[in-house]
């Protein structure tokens, strides 16, 4: 960064004094630290030969006394009266806040060790830091969190300036880790200890046990005396300290360590060196001198940044280039170090000078942590007490869900799919689950409710007033009073909305929802009226009598002029109907003569081509494929026609079926597949069911019991539940019933064949008439007589056509 600004200097026998202002909380321990340290910093460049340098740093030093406004006052008469070239200071975030204005007007730079993220030198070109800001450990900590498989955090922090500028920062890296932020805690650093312990308690109940502090020493030291009192230090909890509190331990007293035993934290790390060491050493003796009531002292990692850069900066006044002392690692009281982070390698238990190796976030890169309560366990991330695990006492079928318990030893066993994903799951956890299997039942060993009474188990207690809501919803009538409450409940439970509205489920392991399951009709390929059955009643009618209307159409319009179509009247209806079912087979011989009756017959065979290639497709496919058809694929088919439906006794099922209107007597309970089996089999009309009405996993796993038997029909209802895979696949590939040719398919053709034949006969109407006018137009003969004689003109062949017929023969 270029900087210009004017220097002020007092020479005193030659040498110029450049005033540097100095703001630090005077009473605190960081701050006599950092003073003492600074004083040794010019100490140390100039040595006994002051007189050999031409410009040396003179300090102004004042006291802040933890107050923001104070620090700028002292600020303002530092630039103003005292002409000082940068100010060095304030500590606090909060008092650099306040300073930078004064040192933005003034053109005057600002040197602080203030850790707020908020404070940025691109920003403010007079602001230079001299620590690293609070942002840069998040990433070690979230590192640390996603290598313990931690996936819920609590944060807990100070409500002040310094307190809440890493906070967002932190909240990004546990996203970018897929670890979720469960509950953010602020406390103000005046808060009283019976708000402290309202806060834990508040923690507490919270089932995440794995707690994130960023907080000054005063108020953090307060803050563990209490966690511990609570016993919120045991084991099963985790916390981490954030930098500010890990650097200052050794500034609490003994008591206040041993509340935080097993704590986690995080700190710059600062190598070790003959140089620091002697420093250190020489450090000691000065405080101890300067300021004996300090009861610990301990270099810490502020004093050291101070001492650097006032020596960096003594340098270059001189414009000598001189090399800062690397300050060294430093062990406070208490404090043990198991690892170190950077940027590019990530975790591990010693500094790697190799920076080409994978960024790593494993534990195991770590040294041995000792957590709290002595353990060496990683904790969990919850509260780390037994996990009570609610089980229905009287699974659905044992192939999902199986309890009992055993009559020796009174040890509950549960088995099944469902048991074995719970299994798996608590197996693959990255630690260990402490946990106790209940079955739900009462002392004498019955059933103690429904499912739905078993899931509202986990939050009875919890909040009373949401369980007597839910004991009030028509869903949980039947919820009794009993002294059981869990943590969580595994086994065949299926996922639905209304309780979901009160716990949370895991994600779903198979797919579900319910449907019916009927029984499959016999096999009809040998039906001697198997023929019949391509076609729909309606549609053979209205063939028929299309047939029947064509060949009077045709007869109409031909009988004139074809002497194929005149002869004896029996003869005459024979041959309309042969010409008419003729067509059917493209066989009719007569010659037609009528160019009218030729579009008639022209478009009525494009019709019957239709007809009889949709009729050979589908008796075709009867005759060769073997289809399993359903006995009914409606369930409101069965309320209508008063059928039983069965369900199993624990589901779900029967709120449902109720909500459709079904009749509360025609629904039967069962509890097993071969019960199931069984009423399928013997039908309604033999004291059985015609269906089955359960989760689609129940109904897949009877099919694969009984393949070809039942099959799955109806809408599926869908749930987000938990389904199964079966061992009869592809079963339900060619499972429908057929769709018979109805006279709907084939409208458009009949409204075009009768539209055809309607227009031909308009247009031979008027024809014949036309032809016959003298009749319409005589006078000598009544209305009716001159329809008489328009039948007999019909009746009457055309002459040319019968002399054409004659000389033919």
């Amino acid at each position: 960064m270029m900087m210009t600004t004017t220097v002020v200097a007092k020479v005193v026998n030659g040498i110029r004094e450049v005033g540097i202002g100095v703001i630090l909380d005077m009473d605190s321990d960081v701050g006599k630290s950092s003073r003492v340290c600074m004083l040794m910093a010019l100490e140390d460049f100039y040595g006994a030969h002051w007189n050999n340098f031409t410009t040396i740093v003179r300090y102004h030093f004042r006291d802040s006394k933890y107050d923001n406004f104070q620090a700028a006052c002292v600020a303002m008469d530092l630039v103003k009266n005292t002409q000082v070239i940068a100010l060095l200071g304030p500590q606090q975030s909060s008092q650099a806040n306040f300073v930078l204005d004064i040192a933005y007007e003034s053109k005057v730079p600002i040197i602080t060790p203030a850790t707020s993220p908020d404070l940025s030198s691109k920003q403010n070109p007079y602001l230079i830091l001299i620590a690293q800001a609070s942002s840069t450990q998040v990433e070690p900590i979230a590192a640390l969190t996603k290598s313990f498989g931690w996936t819920e955090v609590v944060f807990i922090f100070e409500n002040t300036d310094f307190g809440r500028g890493p906070i967002p920062y932190l909240f990004d890296a546990m996203v970018n880790i897929g670890t979720q932020v469960k509950y953010q805690a602020l406390l103000s650093p005046y808060s009283t200890d019976d708000s402290i312990l309202q806060q834990l308690d508040k923690l507490k109940a919270m089932q995440t046990g794995v707690f994130v502090v960023h907080m000054l020493p005063p108020l953090a030291s307060r803050f563990f005396k209490k966690a511990n009192e609570v016993g919120m230090m045991a084991q099963g909890y985790a916390w981490i300290i954030t930098d500010v509190v890990t650097g200052l331990l050794h500034h609490l007293n003994p008591q206040d360590l041993d509340s935080m035993q097993g704590v986690l934290g995080v700190k710059p790390y600062i190598p070790l060196s003959n140089q620091l060491t002697n420093f250190e050493k020489k450090w000691r003796r000065r405080v101890l001198k300067e300021y004996p009531e300090i009861d610990t002292v301990e270099l810490d990692m502020f004093g050291i940044w101070s001492y650097d850069f006032v020596f960096a900066l003594a340098a270059a006044l001189q414009q000598v280039e001189s090399e800062s002392s690397t300050p060294s690692e430093t062990r406070s009281k208490g404090e043990k170090h198991v690892g170190f982070w950077n940027p590019i390698n990530g975790l591990s238990s010693r500094i790697s000078k190799n920076q080409s190796l994978d960024y790593t976030t494993n534990k195991n890169d770590l040294g041995a942590i000792i957590w709290p309560g002595d353990a060496l366990e990683i904790p969990t991330g919850w509260d780390n007490k037994k996990l009570r695990i609610g089980v229905p006492a009287l699974g659905k079928f044992v192939e999902f869900f199986q309890a009992y318990r055993d009559p020796v030893t009174n040890i509950v066993y549960t088995n099944g799919f469902c048991m074995d994903i719970f299994y798996a799951v608590i197996d693959a956890m990255p630690y260990v689950v402490d946990y106790e299997i209940i079955p739900y039942e009462t002392p004498d060993g019955k059933r103690a409710g429904t499912v739905n009474d078993l899931i509202y188990e986990i939050v009875r207690g919890v909040d009373q007033e949401k369980y007597m809501v839910m004991k009030r919803s028509p869903l949980a009538r039947s919820l009794q009073v009993i002294a059981l409450t869990f943590d969580m409940v595994a086994g065949d439970i299926a996922i639905l909305w209304n309780r979901s509205n009160y716990v949370d489920f895991t994600l779903p392991y198979l797919d579900e929802g319910y449907a019916m399951l009927v029984p499959v009709k016999v096999d009809d390929r040998k039906n001697a009226w198997i023929f019949m059955k391509p076609l729909e009643t309606s549609l053979w009618i209205a063939i028929g009598l299309s047939f029947i209307c064509i060949g009077i159409v045709v007869w109409i319009l031909e009988r004139r002029v074809n002497i194929e179509f005149r002869g004896h009247p029996y003869q005459q209806v024979g041959t309309i109907l042969w010409f008419a079912f003729s067509t059917l087979v493209f066989a009719h011989r007569e010659n037609l003569k009528n160019n009218l009756s030729k579009l008639v017959v022209a478009v009525w065979i494009f019709v019957v081509l239709v007809l009889v290639s949709s009729y050979t497709a589908s008796l075709s496919s009867m005759l060769t494929i073997q289809k399993l058809e359903p006995t009914t694929t409606n369930i409101y088919e069965l309320i209508a026609r008063g059928d039983y439906v069965g369900y199993h006794s624990s589901s779900f099922v029967e709120g449902l079926l109720e909500n459709m209107d079904f009749p509360e007597d025609k629904l039967k309970k069962y509890t097993s597949f071969q019960e199931y089996d069984k009423a399928l089999s013997d039908g309604s009309k033999n004291n059985g069911v015609s269906a089955i009405v359960d989760g689609i996993p129940y109904l897949k796993m009877l099919q694969a019991k009984y393949c070809n038997k039942y099959l799955i029909v109806g809408p599926v209802y869908q749930t987000a539940g938990f389904g199964y895979e079966d061992d009869c696949p592809d079963i339900n590939v060619d499972v429908q019933d057929f769709d018979r040719l109805t006279l709907a398919s084939f409208r458009g053709l009949f409204f075009i064949v009768g539209l055809s034949s309607a227009c031909a006969l308009v247009a031979y109407v008027v024809m014949f008439l036309h032809e016959n006018k003298d009749i319409l137009v005589s006078n000598d003969s009544t209305g009716c007589q001159k329809v008489i004689a328009l039948v007999r003109r019909f009746i009457e062949p055309i002459e040319e056509e019968e002399e054409e017929e004659e000389e033919g023969q």
